[in-house]
């Protein structure tokens, strides 16, 4: 209290007057004491509640094309509805399908249920397990890391995974499905249990406790294999110090805004995406290998794998000596029309174009992404009601160009006659 009040006090006031007043004087101070730090709590409050800043708009990775001639699209619908009908079992089908040339829609279609229980319908935003499709978008990654500086295609793979207990095994024979490496899904209970959910991590601890041998010498022959990318991502983990979900995201889909896309986690498990289903429309359960990505678990959409698809022509994007990389065949050792490039399969034929692509197949999920580099068409196809027919939309390609597939007379009429029998079906499997 100062001087001047507590004259004022003394010299108007009785002694019980003058507790009062001090007492009330000595409350206000503490209440504007409170009020201050309170507004200072709640200050700090709105600091936290304030949003992340925005991330950086992406560098655009569009490409020139050129424009379509005006009907074009209108030229090929019918064409591509009715191979669509004939040969997909369109009545029973549960997923998305798309074409585009030079990175245009010109035919897509949804059907469906994502979510029986949930009564969710499939939509051109429903993210879908894409299962082996996933390779090629992991294989992306890889190679923008090469590009980057930050891992060697022919270095051996122990540069970044010191655990991995094989000698002369490279990045590059890890991509083209030539290490050896033995598959995770075939340990038996006494390596790892199936009650017990398996992780990336586990697949290396387990190859290099156990000293489980190599299919094969290193390099010598092809067999595909998904052990060969659940270790990619755990490269892709050690040079980018960043969990392989944030990596991809960071890599592949920000850039190229899939908004759409992500990787598997189990922090995501009540997150809307499609479910899958066998055959007969039942739920399929979780299964001990469904934690291990980099050979699966890429959750997305047709429309943003046509993302991804467009920027594979960007220089920019990846350069054009990762693409050369990328998009030929390693595997000469057997006859037959059949490769792998990195992360990527292809059909090639003396006189045609190769035809590039990639199956998957995991429990009731199956699909198809080809990229038809030479005319630069896709073709995607994505199901969650498990059905081989989907495999058949290759054949399609003959439509737009002369690809490594017995040739139609006249497609309209040949599409009712195709894929009638089991080895059509087969052909592309996983």
């Amino acid at each position: 209290m100062s001087f001047r009040v507590g004259k004022q006090l003394a010299t108007h006031n009785s002694p019980t007057q003058q507790l009062l007043i001090i007492f009330a004087l000595e409350m206000r101070k503490t209440v504007l004491l409170y009020g201050w730090l309170l507004a200072a709590v709640l200050a700090g409050c709105e600091e936290k509640k304030k949003p992340a800043p925005a991330r950086p708009k992406p560098v655009s990775y569009d490409v020139a094309f050129g424009d379509l001639p005006h009907n074009y699209a209108s030229n090929y619908a019918d064409t591509i509805r009715s191979y669509f009908y004939n040969q997909i079992q369109a009545d029973k089908f549960s997923g998305m399908f798309l074409v585009a040339k030079n990175g245009r829609i010109i035919f897509e279609h949804y059907q469906g249920m994502a979510d029986i229980n949930q009564k969710h319908a499939m939509s051109a935003h429903t993210p879908m397990h894409v299962a082996s499709i996933s390779k090629t978008v992991t294989a992306v990654a890889v190679l923008r890391l090469v590009d980057q500086g930050k891992i060697v295609l022919d270095k051996d793979v122990r540069t970044y995974l010191p655990t991995l207990p094989y000698d002369g095994i490279t990045v590059r024979m890890l991509l083209n499905h030539r290490s050896g490496i033995p598959y995770y899904g075939y340990f038996p209970d006494t390596i790892w249990p199936r009650s017990k959910m398996m992780r990336n991590k586990d697949v290396l601890q387990a190859l290099n406790k156990h000293k489980i041998p190599l299919y094969y010498p290193a390099g010598t022959l092809f067999s595909y294999c998904n052990t060969n990318y659940a270790l990619l991502a755990l490269v892709v983990e050690k040079v980018t110090g960043k969990s392989f979900p944030k990596a991809m995201d960071e890599l592949i889909f920000h850039p190229l805004e899939m908004t759409d896309s992500f990787i598997y986690e189990p922090s995501r498990e009540k997150q809307l995406m499609a479910q899958s289903y066998n055959s007969k429309g039942v739920l399929q359960e979780t299964t001990h290998l469904d934690y291990v990505y980099g050979d699966k678990n890429l959750y997305t959409t047709a429309r943003d794998l046509l993302k991804f698809d467009k920027a594979t022509y960007s220089d920019a994007f990846l350069s054009k000596a990762m693409k050369a990389e990328m998009f030929k065949g390693y595997s000469y050792e057997r006859e037959g029309k059949a490769n792998y490039g990195l992360g990527i399969r292809m059909r090639e034929e003396q006189g045609k174009q190769p035809f590039f692509f990639h199956t998957g197949w995991w429990h009731g999920n199956t699909g198809c992404y080809a990229t038809l580099r030479s005319d630069t068409v896709c073709m995607i196809i994505l199901s969650n009601r498990y059905t081989r027919r989907i495999f058949r939309i290759n054949r399609l390609s003959l439509a737009f160009g002369n690809y490594p597939f017995a040739p139609f007379e006249n497609l309209k009429e040949s599409i009712k006659q195709f894929g009638k029998s089991k080895k059509d079906d087969e052909e592309f499997e996983e």
